[in-house]
């Protein structure tokens, strides 16, 4: 199922109607815009012109690909915490956008400076994974914690 990206922080000059296009574009992006227009109650050409302003203005940065549960059930999913030499920082985050594994990598405070959410198709190559995050010259040290389950998933 394709998602959509909303950058939330332009969300303050939005009208109902606009609210609703992002609603209805966020459950399923694919929607038509024939479709889309009906479920809103306005035109065809209103909700184009609607939706194009809004990509225009940065609220809606873009669209995206979402897989199914089933399609993921087999994937190894792990979080891995990575401390980081404060100089080094640019030069992991440009190891890490190489690495496919790498889904997601987040700033934090605490301990650690990097929080990675990874995927992979088997917990070899998941190991092979984090040996490469571990040789990444200014990393540390890494923690990984392997995602057993997911209980609660408002991303959806």
């Amino acid at each position: 199922m394709h998602k959509i990206a909303v950058n939330f922080g332009d969300m303050t000059d939005l009208d109902d109607i606009d609210r609703r296009l992002i609603a209805e574009l966020s459950a399923n992006a694919r929607l038509p815009t024939s479709a889309l227009a009906a479920r809103v109650g306005i035109a065809r050409t209103t909700a184009q012109a609607r939706i194009e302003r809004l990509e225009r203005a940065g609220v809606i940065a873009g669209y995206t690909l979402r897989l199914s549960e089933d399609t993921l059930r087999n994937a190894i999913r792990a979080t891995v915490l990575v401390h980081i030499t404060p100089a080094a920082q640019t030069n992991v985050l440009n190891q890490l956008r190489r690495l496919p594994a790498v889904e997601r990598v987040h700033t934090t405070s605490g301990r650690f400076d990097l929080a990675c959410q990874l995927r992979t198709e088997s917990t070899g190559a998941l190991d092979d994974t984090l040996d490469k995050i571990g040789a990444i010259d200014g990393v540390m040290a890494l923690e990984s914690l392997i995602h057993l389950s997911t209980k609660i998933d408002r991303s959806a």
